[in-house]
This record gives structure tokens, sequence and C-alpha cells, in this order.
């Protein structure tokens, strides 16, 4: 079942146009976000390495996140189980999804992975998703940057606000996750936003003055 590439389709629905996509091109897009949450780059680390324990199930290929693995290291998958049903037939065999691969893992700072997510698996374009973890007092800012080129059946600027509202809700899945935190570099409002309301503006502005 094509269940991940129809939920974020899904989303050029459910979510309102906002300051959250930095950059479209004829061939691409970049979207970025931010949170802070209350634990240390170490723990944050290890649950951001832990994705089937915050994932949403929606946005799988099996329907449940726990299938969902990643291996910190360069040439490590970030992939998924699909496991098989058994039939009258006899029993059937897993699948499996290589959503992107690690290309730099540098513990406790950068985390770098290479794809296609959800729909994009279908297209020759690619995408870098570069996710940074900085020591904030009380706890830790993760960001995130998804860099996106190639040709593609979709219309980048659509299809950046579904990338952005899925990848926004992952990191508010982690967020929750972790413990949530104030951080003036990520405004209240913002920080304790719903998945389709998180805003990145004033994020957009502090990531790019580091």
């Amino acid at each position: 079942m094509f269940r991940c590439a129809v939920a974020m389709l899904a989303v050029l629905v459910a979510t309102p146009v906002a300051a959250e996509v930095v950059e479209t091109r004829a061939d691409g897009f970049v979207v970025r976000d931010a949170v802070s949450v209350a634990a240390n780059p170490r723990q944050t680390w290890l649950a951001l390495t832990k994705p089937g324990e915050w994932w949403s199930d929606e946005h799988t290929w099996s329907g449940d996140a726990s299938n969902m693995t990643l291996t910190p290291q360069a040439g490590g998958c970030f992939c998924e189980r699909i496991p098989g049903q058994d039939g009258k037939d006899g029993f059937s065999l897993d699948g499996s999804v290589s959503h992107a691969m690690v290309i730099q893992a540098y513990p406790l700072k950068v985390l770098r992975l290479r794809g296609g997510l959800g729909p994009l698996q279908s297209e020759p374009a690619d995408g870098v998703l570069t996710m940074t973890l900085k020591e904030i007092e009380g706890g830790t800012r993760v960001l995130w940057e998804y860099n996106v080129g190639g040709s593609m059946r979709y219309k980048p600027a659509e299809l950046a606000k579904a990338v952005d509202g899925v990848l926004s809700q992952q990191l508010v899945r982690l967020r929750d996750h972790l413990g949530g935190i104030d951080d003036p570099e990520v405004p209240v409002e913002n920080a304790n936003a719903t998945d389709e309301e998180l805003s990145l503006e004033t994020q957009i502005d502090a990531l790019e003055r580091e």
C-alpha cells in the first residue's frame, strides 16, 4: 500500500500557505524547520536515530512506525520493514523500503541523509536532509533542512508545502517525545503550534544568522 505517498500528498490540501518554504525553483525546493527539546545533545542524538519511537504511523509504507530503523553511519540506511501477511496459500515474504541513506554522521552535531522521501521516491529527483543539533540552555535546538532538486512530475511549489508539512509534523513528534522547552530562537507560538500551524519565519531568520 502506498500509504506514505498518499498521506504526504494529502497535506497539499490540509496545510495552509505559510512562510515555511525557504526556496522554490523550477527543479526543486528547500524547506527548513526547528524545535527545541528538553534533552542534551547525546539524548537527542540517540532519540533521533530511533525514528520508530516517534515517527508518525501515517507517514510510513507499512502503517507502523515501529518498523522504521536508522543506522547513524555513512552508508547506513533509514529503512522500513514491511511485514508479510500470511494467507491461505502459505506464508508471504517481508518487504522493505529505503527512505534515505546516511552520507554524514557527526555524533551529537549533524546527521545528513540523501534520498527522495514519500512521493519523491518514484521520481528522478533527489534530496538531502540535514539534521543539526545545537546545545542551548536547558536542552538542544534541532534544525532540519531538506534540499530537493531534479526532475519530478509534481509542481515544486506545491510539493514543497506538502513536504514541509510532513517534516514539521515529524519534528513536532520528536519534540513531544523528548519534551519541549522555551527558546528565544523558536518563538513560543511556533513551538506550541499544531502540525499544520508550525511557522518558520523567525526560525529561518535565526538559521541564516548562524
